[in-house]
């Protein structure tokens, strides 16, 4: 019989959701469970075919795959119910869901169906977790008769949660133990934009607390990202962070590192995202030129097209019930949210990062809970749901377009993009109006162009864009930027004003000098052509003889590698003629999920990646979270220099499960004699030592004959200092020189006032990488280079002299580098660099030389006559022309 001891209003009692045997947490055979990192609760190994709500409650998310649900109490707690273990993979087959998200349920409905066969043959198990994952204001007690390795029937009682605040005199909570303020200035160059407001909302979901931020008179929830954008925050703002909750101390520390840290630059210097305080001023123009900021740099020629943006046309009045028009309304978002959370996942696989934040900022917006009330404020009023979310969010845009900040006016295109989504779902013939065709090759102007409509508009392959609104922050910029497509920003309503009479007609968009010309003469047309035929060209050449190996004029053989984040990107990287993949960034695996992917996720993507590399060897780095990098489902510990803390190959001490995972994952692709596992922030020998020795055991016991390659990363000065050590238990070595050079400089490489002297090239640096090298000779261990010094020039050149053989590229550079690489007499440069670093010199003197050698010194042959900045796109558009 279920128990019905009546609970206290400050608790909640959950019954066993049908008859199983308890399993305790910790004892759950993955770790994203087994370290709470979710939070606490409690498993089950299912005696029947069924599973019942164990309370009343709401179901608040029901995954895709039906595989997992989100109940939520009438008392505000939440529970996560994980059907079997891995069952993700099964996408569904075997598991019948009774309900769906947003239903109410009493204690005792039926959740689920589902086959106890097929989820035991095809999943890794049938344990099914129950997480409180609501656990900062919430604690969990067992049942007295809820003891490990018991069989508890459906119905019994499971376990109460206690309402912490409850439990609490009232002057603690408003007291110093859990609350508490820190007085920041805002280091972000381009201001609280929408995707650090998002990081900041998900630090406060991720330790379950409340964060204000207070500026003057004003304040804002970090739960609101509207509110948050309203502060208008600047770089050099000063403001207080407030932290509320159980967890507020760890939330604050996170939070003031994000506001007070300069956003990172990633690899490769084409993603940074310019500061607002670039100079906005706008040529007037004359009657045949249109002038704009430079959002993406490159030459196109092409027929004007213009994209326009009709109003959505929507009902004002509602016919049904305003609980009915609410529900509709909540349904959608619930729908949007679930398609941004797959976009998002596809996009950090195939590693468009830039896309994959942009949609996460996205999510953050639809996720705002003033949008939801106001909205709701407005069906109650009479308003149908689709017209109260248009103008509650047109009323968003207004005020951000308004703003004196350029970065805050340009978020107005995400609140358009959510906009027109969401009023699509709700009426979807409002929507079809907006659709488009044109051909490729177009110079596309519109008044603005939302993040959702660029990543339609870019399948059609234009040749370029022109934006009458936005700025260089605007995320259309960002992803111009990151496709190579020349774009220009804030042309105002001239530029629509003169496309009205040469609509069709063919312009020259020049994103170099920021100017679109119309009526171009004819001569200007062939100069402009000949300047993109040049580029295409050189390309072409470039590309012809891609795949054949890179040899300096001296004779030595250089490996061009790719840096990858996906299996997308290694396919890429093969047709681009890369040697092999020096760099496979596999925390983007972890990072594109809510929890740590399964042994058989990470190695499919790992033996895809192998595969779609052929003969060509692979490199793939060990989880590497810390510092700028960080996982939701990853408790790290809150420290005042993340950068010097846990990470790399020193989670192996607190999270040697999750890495174990991993390492079977690797051992399990086929063959292991072309997979080399590089591991992060090793120090000393010891480190790779122990790596091996886990490799070892995890082979033996999966009856592993052969065995990866493995080496170690060059990122710290002890490690340099130490190559020759590493080099006797290394297969390689590979220098990852932002690291490095923010390491050995003491410079933080996302401070933008010292990311000018944060140079690979400084003399100290050079050293450290002429020790690593020559330490490494003696024990015949290769030395590669996978940092973003491999696609500048002037570095790469001066490391290959140094000695280093492999550089590690982004797949479009592979081609370019491999001809510079040709052209360049290593030994000639070498006894001219050790010259060079014999003397006082510093960074800038030494690369304004080594420029100078490289032109005096570079090939006339036709193939290898080709500069590393004349890389252009997938559309033959050059990047950079002019």
């Amino acid at each position: 019989m279920p128990d019905t001891a009546e609970p206290t209003p400050a608790q909640t009692l959950l019954q066993a959701p049908l008859k199983a045997v308890l399993v305790p947490l910790d004892q759950v055979p993955d770790p994203v469970f087994a370290q709470q990192t979710m939070g606490p609760g409690i498993a089950l190994e299912p005696l029947e075919a069924q599973l019942f709500a164990p309370c009343d409650g709401e179901v608040v998310h029901l995954a895709r795959t039906r595989h997992a649900l989100t109940l939520r109490t009438d008392q505000g707690c939440e529970i996560l119910i994980h059907l079997g273990l891995d069952t993700v993979d099964l996408e569904g087959e075997g598991i019948t869901a009774h309900v769906t998200s947003g239903d109410r349920v009493r204690c005792g409905d039926l959740l689920w169906d589902f086959d106890p066969d097929l989820l035991a043959c095809r999943a890794l198990s049938l344990i099914t977790p129950l997480v409180v994952t609501s656990n900062d204001q919430w604690r969990c007690e067992l049942a007295e008769t809820s003891s490990p390795g018991s069989v508890i029937e459906r119905g019994a009682s499971l376990m109460t949660l206690v309402a912490l605040s409850d439990r609490l005199p009232a002057e603690a909570v408003e007291g110093s133990n859990n609350e508490y303020r820190d007085q920041v200035t805002l280091a972000l160059a381009a201001g609280l934009h929408a995707r650090p407001a998002a990081r900041l909302r998900g630090i406060a979901r991720q330790h379950g607390c409340t964060l204000m931020l207070e500026r003057g008179e004003h304040e804002a929830d970090a739960a609101s990202l509207t509110a948050l954008m309203g502060l208008s925050l600047r770089q050099g703002d000063t403001l207080t962070i407030i932290a509320r909750g159980s967890n507020a101390a760890a939330a604050l520390g996170e939070a003031a590192a994000l506001l007070t840290t300069p956003e990172a630059a990633e690899d490769d210097p084409a993603h940074d995202e310019p500061s607002e305080e670039v100079s906005t001023a706008v040529p007037a123009g004359d009657a045949t030129t249109c002038h704009g900021l430079v959002a993406s740099p490159g030459l196109a020629v092409g027929p004007l097209v213009r994209l326009e943006h009709p109003r959505l046309e929507v009902d004002e009045d509602r016919e049904e019930s305003a609980e009915e028009a609410g529900r509709q309304l909540k349904a959608a978002i619930r729908a949007l949210n679930d398609t941004l959370v797959t976009d998002i996942e596809q996009a950090r696989a195939e590693g468009r990062r830039e896309e994959a934040d942009i949609l996460e900022a996205h999510q953050a917006w639809l996720d705002d809970p003033a949008l939801l009330e106001e909205s709701l404020a407005h069906i109650e009023a009479g308003r149908s749901a689709a017209f109260a979310w248009r103008e509650v969010l047109e009323l968003r845009i207004v005020e951000l377009r308004q703003s004196q900040s350029r970065l805050l006016a340009a978020r107005g295109d995400d609140l358009r993009d959510l906009q027109a989504r969401l009023v699509a779902l709700l009426v979807p013939d409002a929507a079809a109006a907006s659709h488009f065709e044109m051909a490729p090759g177009a110079i596309v102007v519109a008044e603005e162009i939302t993040p959702s409509q660029f990543l339609a508009l870019d399948r059609v392959a234009p040749a370029g864009l022109c934006v009458a609104g936005g700025g260089t922050t605007s995320h259309v910029a960002l992803l111009a930027r990151a496709r190579g497509l020349p774009c220009l920003a804030a042309m105002g309503s001239r530029v629509l004003e003169i496309m009205a009479h040469h609509d069709g007609a063919t312009v020259i968009l020049d994103a170099q000098q920021g100017v679109l010309t119309f009526q171009p003469e004819d001569a200007q047309l062939d100069t402009a052509r000949e300047q993109i035929e040049q580029a295409r060209v050189r390309a072409a050449a470039e590309r012809r003889v891609a795949h054949e190996p890179a040899h300096t004029q001296d004779g030595a053989l250089i490996e061009v590698r790719a840096n990858v984040a996906g299996v997308e990107e290694a396919r890429a990287a093969h047709g681009a003629g890369a040697d092999g993949i020096g760099l496979m960034r596999s925390e983007f695996l972890f990072m594109a999920r809510k929890q740590a992917p399964d042994q058989d996720t990470q190695r499919q993507i790992y033996q895809q990646a192998l595969e779609a590399m052929g003969d060509h060897p692979v490199i793939i780095r060990m989880l590497d979270i810390g510092a700028d990098k960080q996982l939701d489902y990853l408790a790290l510990p809150a420290v005042p220099n993340p950068a010097l803390g846990t990470r790399g190959v020193r989670l192996m001490a607190r999270h040697q499960d999750l890495l174990d995972v991993q390492l079977r994952a690797l051992l399990a692709v086929t063959p292991l004699d072309r997979l080399h596992i590089m591991v992060p922030m090793v120090t000393e020998a010891a480190e790779l030592v122990a790596v091996r020795e886990r490799l070892d055991t995890l082979a033996q016991e999966m009856n592993l004959e052969g065995r990866p390659a493995l080496g170690a990363m060059i990122e710290v000065p002890a490690a340099a200092l130490c190559a020759d050590q590493l080099a006797r238990v290394a297969d390689f070595l590979s220098i990852g020189t932002n690291d490095l050079t923010q390491y050995t400089l003491a410079m933080d490489r996302e401070d933008p006032d010292l990311a000018g002297r944060a140079d690979v090239l400084h003399p100290a640096v050079l050293r450290l990488i002429d020790m690593t090298v020559k330490g490494a000779a003696g024990r015949q261990c290769p030395v590669g280079l996978c940092g973003a010094a491999a696609g500048d020039q002037q570095a790469w050149a001066a490391l290959v002299a140094l000695g280093v053989e492999e550089l590690s590229v982004e797949p479009a550079r592979v081609a370019a580098v491999k001809a510079g690489i040709r052209r360049l007499d290593r030994a000639a440069l070498a006894r001219q660099l050790r010259t060079w670093l014999d003397e006082a010199i510093d960074s800038v003197t030494l690369r304004q030389r080594l420029e100078q050698w490289l032109q005096e010194h570079a090939s006339t042959s036709h193939t290898d006559a080709i500069t590393t900045d004349a890389t252009t796109t997938d559309r033959g558009v050059p990047r950079d022309a002019t």
